[in-house]
């Protein structure tokens, strides 16, 4: 299981940002985690190109997600971090689509473009060669700061993740999608437990401790029988 990293880099000291440039509170308190995050730190060291690599990793160690040679889409791949986790773990074919254009990481296929917009998924199954085994999603909505905004904003990107699964993952397939702690997230995890045989919900060692972010993991995709009940439980 992936634990904050340490051990065989420097130590870090807490750092504190000088005064030199007048900052918002909430700016000053972000760039501060920043440099007494052992995680960004540690994505530095090893190439990553975010964090959220070893939120990845971690998910990975405890469910298997990524078998050599499998298909994989990553939804909001910018900067790249699952990318290249998905690379490095042996994933056969990769493909990323983001808003934002993302510097090449071959052999992976990037597309700048939106995922709902049918054609963007077109190109992403083409390039695949077919339907994906592992769909993932780390997307979050630029955060308005009203908690229960925010989560109806991630919920609605949860259900379009889930909907784009549905279409493009093979019988048998993964998702994983991340999500925040709160009411809405009961009737998303309803709906993947309709269409999966199993749904978990997982906070990796990597998300912050004072974040209310998790991430669904929804296994065996049930493909056109949707409708079946779910065997098993999730939690």
């Amino acid at each position: 299981m992936v634990r904050p990293p340490g051990g065989g880099g420097p130590r870090l000291t807490a750092q504190r940002l000088g005064s030199s440039k007048p900052r918002s509170e909430s700016s000053r308190a972000w760039l501060e985690r920043q440099l007494n995050d052992p995680f960004v730190a540690q994505a530095k060291a090893r190439g990553y190109r975010s964090r959220a690599a070893f939120k990845l990793i971690e998910l990975d160690e405890r469910l298997g997600l990524v078998r050599k040679g499998a298909r994989a889409i990553d939804l909001g791949s910018a900067p790249g971090g699952w990318i290249q986790v998905l690379i490095e773990r042996g994933a056969g074919a990769v493909a990323g689509v983001d808003l934002l254009r993302l510097d090449p990481l071959p052999p992976a296929y990037l597309v700048q473009g939106d995922f709902t917009d049918p054609s963007v998924g077109t190109k992403l199954t083409e390039a695949l060669g077919g339907k994906a085994d592992l769909i993932l999603s780390d997307m979050a909505p630029n955060t308005t700061g009203h908690r229960a905004t925010d989560h109806l904003r991630i919920m609605a990107l949860v259900e379009a993740a889930a909907e784009f699964a549905e279409g493009a993952l093979q019988s048998g397939g993964a998702l994983v999608v991340k999500a925040f702690q709160g009411g809405e997230t009961a009737a998303v995890i309803a709906r993947l437990k309709r269409r999966f045989r199993e749904v978990r919900i997982v906070k990796p060692n990597a998300s912050r401790a004072e974040s209310s972010e998790v991430y669904l993991a929804a296994l065996g995709f049930r493909g056109g029988d949707g409708g079946v009940e779910p065997s098993g439980e999730g939690g």
